[in-house]
């Protein structure tokens, strides 16, 4: 006796069609599964064994063996579990049906036959449509991440009992639909704001640059300036999410199991703050079976690095691929994944191992030696440190400024200029399959980057006087080209040349 059914695998941040046949014969009782499944794929023997019986059904002790096709792709998870028992009750004939291979499922079953929500929906949502399946039968806990897709009818379940009775017409299920427009009026629901911030307004001006460029910032201060805070209100200045964006950061977040929303879908920016003890394969993703990293999931947000010399340099050393690709390859024996990575990089850090290098708070005296100074450094590489475009001393506020009423601007006025900006800069690059001022390569900032005799003559004395680094001068360029967008110039002005030097002073003093 034969049953089969339709669902689907995870592979890297998309989904792959699954066939799960069963074939149920007389003897001794076995219950196998084949198809590389992983251990919790084969962990659901016991699980779809006592759902099917809790639910009413018989399961005879025969011999039970569940084929996963193709077999040559690695299955993980728990989603297999209703397809598995839905292909085994049509084996066994306790089904009567011709559903059956119209619609694809997903589900973890409970022992009592319940159905449990599971990782990987929308990807398998977006698969199904493109594969013109019928629709997909999920737990309720899922449905409002895959009816995101509004050309898929998606039906949510309860219980093993009421997919088959769903699928024997003896019960009706409303497709579910959500509205995209109500989705997407959440996106300025933010608990912070850039107005919270007291004083360090050159600071919050220096990452309003960094956000209308898409320019990776280190910001560089005594402990208690203000940096962590300061960064954690960068994503509500950058650009709105687009629909696009919004499906693409779910897909990844649904992956990892991180999705938790009562929305089905991710509606403002990520924004990621692993420990300075996170390993290399936490950072850029990877394991047995390859799962996203933390710098997937800042994808299209904000990757945050606090204190970044306490990271391992074996991790800081991994993030010059995806900075500089947008992307991270997974290798492995079987198969080579990508996860996207475009993410903007901030970084903080004390100027010193005690925190209080050059700093003018009182009470607080740097006692660090020199060459302690120079190790605590020099533990951020120099092709690290080349990837970042603007350096920002955070100085500690003062407590007039603590004390006083907040007078900074709102994050939705300050997102205001950086969409302009934004704009100008779509528009520029409409035809060089770059987004932003911060992705030019050197050919790009000679063409978009010219400057007139009088900025010349600027960054040639700032080049000369303050000692910059080569390195540093196309990191001007760019920079200066994001202030001039924001000021709504076709030209690089003196000003903006100006400017930009400031968020490059760090390469002399604190690294050259």
């Amino acid at each position: 006796m034969y049953g089969k059914t339709i669902s689907y695998a995870i592979q890297g941040i998309d989904a792959q069609q699954i066939t799960v046949e069963a074939d149920v014969k007389g003897g001794l009782y076995t219950f196998s599964i084949v198809g590389l499944p992983s251990n919790s794929v084969k962990e659901s023997r016991d699980r779809v064994s006592a759902a099917i019986k809790n639910s009413g059904f018989r399961f005879a002790n025969h011999r039970y063996t569940v084929n996963l096709a193709p077999a040559d792709i690695k299955k993980d998870g728990v989603a297999l579990d209703v397809p598995t028992a839905l292909a085994l009750l049509a084996a066994m004939h306790q089904i009567q049906t011709t559903k059956l291979e119209k619609y694809a499922f997903i589900g973890e079953l409970s022992l009592d036959g319940n159905l449990r929500p599971v990782r990987g929906v929308l990807p398998v949502a977006v698969a199904c449509w493109k594969d013109g399946v019928d629709g997909l039968i999920l737990p309720y806990e899922n449905a409002k991440e895959a009816a995101i897709i509004e050309e898929l009818n998606v039906y949510p379940a309860s219980s093993l009992n009421e997919v088959v009775n769903f699928l024997e017409d003896k019960i009706e299920i409303e497709p579910l639909k959500v509205n995209k427009k109500d989705i997407f009026e959440h996106l300025d629901d933010s608990p912070v704001d850039m107005f919270d911030v007291k004083g360090q307004f050159h600071v919050k001006r220096a990452l309003e640059v960094a956000a209308a460029g898409g320019h990776n910032v280190l910001m560089l201060g005594p402990p208690g300036s203000g940096k962590t805070m300061l960064a954690r209100r960068i994503p509500t200045i950058l650009p709105s999410l687009t629909l696009e964006e919004s499906l693409e950061t779910t897909k990844i977040h649904s992956v990892a199991g991180l999705t938790g929303s009562k929305i089905g879908v991710i509606t403002s920016r990520p924004f990621r703050s692993p420990h300075h003890t996170i390993s290399d394969v936490a950072l850029i993703g990877g394991g047995s079976y390859p799962k996203p990293g933390e710098v997937s999931l800042s994808h299209n947000g904000v990757l945050f690095l606090d204190e970044l010399p306490e990271f391992k340099k074996s991790v800081l050393e991994v993030l010059r691929q995806p900075l500089e690709d947008e992307i991270v390859t997974i290798s492995r024996a079987t198969q080579s994944l990508e996860f996207p990575a475009k993410f903007m990089l901030v970084a903080s850090m004390n100027p010193c191992p005690c925190g209080y290098f050059g700093s003018n708070v009182q009470g607080h005296t740097c006692n660090c030696a020199i060459a302690a100074i120079q190790r605590y450094r020099s533990r951020i590489s120099g092709p690290l440190l080349d990837r970042i475009d603007i350096h920002i001393e955070v100085p500690a506020v003062k407590y007039d400024e603590l004390s006083g009423i907040p007078t900074g601007e709102k994050s939705r006025d300050i997102r205001k200029r950086i969409n302009n900006s934004r704009d100008l800069q779509l528009q520029r690059f409409s035809e060089e399959k770059i987004f932003s001022n911060s992705q030019m390569n050197p050919k790009q900032i000679r063409k978009y980057c010219q400057l007139e005799s009088d900025s010349k003559d600027i960054l040639k004395q700032a080049m000369d006087k303050m000692g910059l680094s080569a390195r540093a001068y196309d990191r001007i360029l760019k920079v200066s080209r994001t202030i001039a967008d924001l000021d709504g110039s076709d030209s690089i002005k003196v000003q903006h040349i100006s400017e930009a030097v400031q968020y490059r002073s760090l390469d002399r003093k604190f690294w050259e």
